[in-house]
């Protein structure tokens, strides 16, 4: 018996019936599904110091469990010192196995951990079924040890879904139990 994610088997289970009760999909092929979640942090201080670049490659790899690579800038900008090819971020892409343990650990255990937390703001759709928000600090991640850090990073989390819509997106996101704000 091989290991299946807990959100892959409620997927299976419990999210696409629901999903195509609620939107009366004709096959089960046309349920959303979600595709990669990508991580992105900005590390702008990697210009003035090396360290800061690496640190965050190592506390991106504990978040997510996977090698982070570093983003290089594609343009000069004289105004912060930042010449074509200078290393400026950091990504990580999470696909099928890994994608689901890190958002059943997002939604369970990292996000209740956010101070003053009032829901997700459902703004970040682009209109084709993909959403995103950001994270102010990125000591709310158990993984990460407080008294090792010497700069609070915030990061980006994108879900790409194959919903057509941001309402099939919201809906496929709110069956996985992202807390989104509740609308007055």
């Amino acid at each position: 018996m091989d290991y299946q994610p807990r959100l892959k088997e409620k997927y299976h289970k419990e999210i696409v019936p629901a999903l195509k009760q609620q939107f009366q999909y004709k096959n089960v092929m046309q349920v959303p599904k979600l595709l990669k979640i990508c991580l992105n942090q900005g590390v702008g201080g990697a210009i003035a110091d090396k360290k800061i670049m690496d640190i965050g490659i190592e506390e991106m790899a504990m978040i997510t469990g996977q090698k982070a690579v570093q983003t290089k800038s594609k343009k000069d900008i004289s105004n912060f010192k930042l010449r074509k090819g200078m290393p400026i971020g950091i990504r990580v892409t999470l696909r099928s196995e890994k994608m689901y343990e890190f958002l059943d650990r997002l939604i369970s255990v990292t996000i209740p951990r956010i101070r003053d937390f009032r829901g997700i703001n459902d703004k970040g759709f682009d209109g084709r079924g993909n959403f995103s928000f950001g994270i102010t600090e990125q000591i709310i991640f158990p993984e990460i040890n407080i008294d090792k850090i010497n700069k609070i990073n915030g990061l980006d989390i994108t879900f790409v879904t194959s919903a057509p819509t941001d309402k099939e997106a919201y809906a496929l996101l709110k069956e996985f139990g992202l807390p989104f704000k509740t609308q007055k």
